[in-house]
């Protein structure tokens, strides 16, 4: 195959095939978290008709070869080699017409060992996100596992179908099946977060290994009716979500699915901040700086009105 015929395969199904979803769908386009780097704000996008990326915060873009060879880190022909054995494993796969809605091979994903965190460059992630690399070992792991061959580690974050949620410097993602993830307490109570880097953030903020109550992590706001069996035995309800659109629309539908239930959303103590665990890393600076600064942050937080847990 040449360049021009590979690069009409489609970058949102190329994606997909690596477990990787648009954080939001136009419809023509999508934005995702960029595979490329640690992108927190969904800032890469993809142009469904024109068949092209584009990285706003690297600055960077092209087809799906570019896009490829930076993943990769390989040059043109190694890229077009890989895309050849991914096209030629999609029998059904047609160069005219609309190719989008077309079945894609999925990738070959092997899980290989699965141990206590420990190599270097997670802890420096982990370090990096301000998390606890104690409460993290709790509740996470390091996964090693391959695609197509290609070999990978991550912090991983199991769910309730026995997928992993992966987390490292250059990737956000999921392997195997994607859902929520609960912990069960027997309480009454139920804290609600969009991820788990943020529920690995409240732990810290807390300084305890456990939660307090019952837990549900979403792995995606996407995922929140999966929730619903779980949370619906519970009277009080506290979301952690990001202050961002997503986050407000769960929140509102939380409390619509829930009429009977105090939902209470927790995202107004860490207003200024898109999510929980930005909330985290500014603490965690303003407690690095003289003594003056940290006690006015102090008093700050303090002024906050409302119920936190």
């Amino acid at each position: 195959m040449d360049a021009k015929t590979i690069n009409k395969f489609p970058i949102r199904d190329y994606l997909a095939g690596m477990g990787v979803h648009p954080a939001k769908d136009r419809g023509y386009y999508g934005l995702y978290h960029s595979p490329l780097r640690e992108d927190r704000n969904p800032s890469m996008k993809v142009d469904y008709g024109k068949n092209l990326w584009i990285d706003y915060g690297a600055n960077d873009g092209g087809t799906l070869i570019d896009l490829v060879m930076r993943l990769e880190r390989c040059d043109a022909g190694q890229a077009m080699r890989l895309l050849e054995q991914k096209i030629s494993g999609v029998p059904s796969f047609s160069f005219h017409g609309n190719t989008s809605s077309l079945p894609v091979r999925e990738p070959t994903i092997t899980i290989g060992r699965v141990q206590s965190i420990e190599n270097f460059a997670l802890l420096a992630y982990l370090k990096e996100r301000g998390i606890n690399v104690a409460i993290a070992r709790e509740h996470c792991s390091e996964v090693h596992y391959s695609v197509d061959g290609k070999r990978y580690f991550a912090v991983g974050f199991r769910n309730d179908a026995g997928g992993w949620e992966l987390r490292n410097a250059w990737f956000k993602g999921c392997i195997m099946t994607k859902n929520i993830t609960t912990i069960d307490k027997g309480s009454d109570k139920a804290m609600l977060f969009e991820g788990f880097i943020d529920f690995l953030s409240y732990l810290t903020l807390k300084n305890i290994q456990s939660p307090p109550l019952d837990v549900a992590v979403l792995n995606s706001v996407a995922n929140l009716r999966k929730a619903i069996p779980f949370l619906e035995s519970h009277r009080t309800i506290y979301t952690f979500f990001d202050n961002d659109e997503a986050g407000n629309k769960a929140t509102s539908e939380i409390i619509r699915l829930f009429p009977t239930a105090e939902v209470v959303a927790q995202s107004r103590f860490y207003i200024e901040y898109k999510d929980l665990n930005d909330y985290l890393r500014a603490r965690q600076k303003q407690a690095a700086k003289p003594i003056e600064s940290a006690r006015s942050f102090s008093q700050q937080s303090i002024r906050r009105k409302g119920r936190s847990i």
